[in-house]
């Protein structure tokens, strides 16, 4: 057998921790009499043979990474409007960093309006009818291969790209009507992938740790949204037949202009509400871990939330197939994307963190935190979906714990189907 591809007890464990997630998911579920065994059978099957198609056939690979276009146009024509309306030094990460000589972006200027953008072209599409038979086109291939609606897909799939507080904005017709199992879907979707934005940001983060690194991460969230969706099939069973489920849009917009404007409205009323969850969600972690640091040491440093739940995820990195020595240093990353978000655990990843584990072992932990699951997360979600359809605000709130653990076991599986394949399939 060739040098990387030997396969043992690790890879072997991955496996089994693939089973223990969803028997972890069943035991929380709504209704464990309703498993859907041939959608969790199916999204692990559908999980590896992306991995096989994305890393071992180049071809396929490299046109993939094209979609990465769309994601770079937005972001090029967000820089544009607010490089007009702040000016060169506030409205490009370019001109900070020239200015300031300290690495960008500034969240608030650079990343957030970009919800402005998609809101207000996504809601011009739907006036063109545009996103209406796109919605059908993603409808006949889930319905086939998973049993979803088309509203559903569409926001699976747009999270790969997009990321949670976009996506939803693509289906908004949809939400209103969508069942509670849709819109758990949706959610943990949201969690489990990263959006585009920030990709080839933690790609470059990790290029010097990872082999082809951003290749690698786009992989995680196409790998984790089949999983997300089996997981949140399992923990919330679908109780409404296909049939009686509605799928159509109970109002339209006037004119493309009123489509324009009323859809970047929507976003600006977006981007305040994550700025104010995120400033409370963070000042509230603070608070936390300073009546923590006021305990005793334990272990030679301070206790934090950080480190408790590092000691928590020991065990589940272990479980997906990184070696028992190194569990520990990846279970403090877990523990640190879970609380402070994965851009502060991808810089770790890239730094010091880097050095206490294996090559394989840093594969597994960067597919694994690859995913928007954490505690600030639950604020700019809830945030902004009951912005995007307040009606519904009760249905989010009573998933948003569920979302949480959901979004995080599927980013688990990620990582556990690169920890039960052969390493040399991806160190190329």
């Amino acid at each position: 057998m060739p040098a990387g591809f030997e396969w043992g007890w690790d890879n072997a464990r991955a496996l089994l921790g693939i089973a223990v997630i969803f028997a972890i998911a069943w035991s929380l579920s709504e209704n464990r009499k309703a498993f859907p065994w041939k959608i969790v059978l199916g999204s692990v099957a559908i999980q590896f043979a992306f991995a096989l198609v994305l890393f071992g056939i180049p071809v396929v690979r490299d046109a993939l990474f094209a979609a990465n276009m769309v994601v770079d146009g937005l972001i090029a024509a967000t820089a544009y409007g607010t490089e007009f309306v702040f000016g060169p030094i506030f409205g490009t990460q370019a001109g900070w960093e020239g200015f300031t000589g300290q690495p960008g972006p500034i969240f608030a200027v650079h990343l957030l309006p970009l919800i402005i953008v998609v809101a207000s072209l996504s809601a011009v599409l739907w006036h063109w009818h545009i996103l209406r038979w796109v919605t059908k086109g993603f409808a006949s291939v889930f319905r086939r291969f998973m049993g979803l609606g088309g509203a559903t897909s569409l926001a699976v799939a747009a999270n790969v790209f997009m990321g949670m507080t976009e996506a939803p904005i693509l289906i908004k017709p949809y939400i209103k009507g969508m069942t509670r199992s849709e819109i758990f879907i949706m959610m943990t979707a949201g969690f489990a992938t990263v959006a585009g934005s920030v990709l080839v940001l933690y790609g470059v983060f990790l290029k010097d740790v990872l082999p082809n690194a951003l290749g690698q991460l786009l992989a995680a969230s196409l790998i984790a949204a089949p999983a997300a969706v089996a997981l949140a099939l399992v923990m919330v069973p679908e109780t409404v037949d296909e049939t009686q489920r509605a799928h159509e849009p109970d109002f339209e917009y006037d004119s493309t202009m009123d489509a324009f404007s009323t859809g970047a409205s929507d976003g600006l009323k977006i981007i305040a509400n994550i700025v104010t969850m995120l400033i409370a969600a963070f000042a509230a972690l603070y608070l936390v871990n300073l009546g923590l640091g006021a305990l005793p040491d334990f272990g030679g440093a301070p206790l934090s939330i950080e480190r408790i739940l590092g000691w928590i995820f020991a065990p589940v990195m272990y479980m997906i197939g990184v070696p028992m020595g190194e569990a520990a240093q990846s279970g403090s990353l877990m523990g640190i994307k879970t609380v402070l978000t994965e851009f502060v655990a991808f810089l770790q990843l890239s730094g010091d963190a880097a050095e206490g584990l294996s090559p394989r072992a840093r594969m597994i932990t960067a597919h694994a935190i690859c995913g928007f699951a954490n505690f600030g997360s639950i604020g700019i979600l809830l945030g902004g979906l009951s912005i995007i359809e307040p009606t519904r605000r009760s249905t989010f709130l009573e998933l948003a714990w569920k979302t949480l653990l959901a979004g995080t076991l599927a980013t688990c599986i990620s990582g556990a189907i690169v920890g039960a394949l052969p390493f040399a399939l991806f160190a190329h």
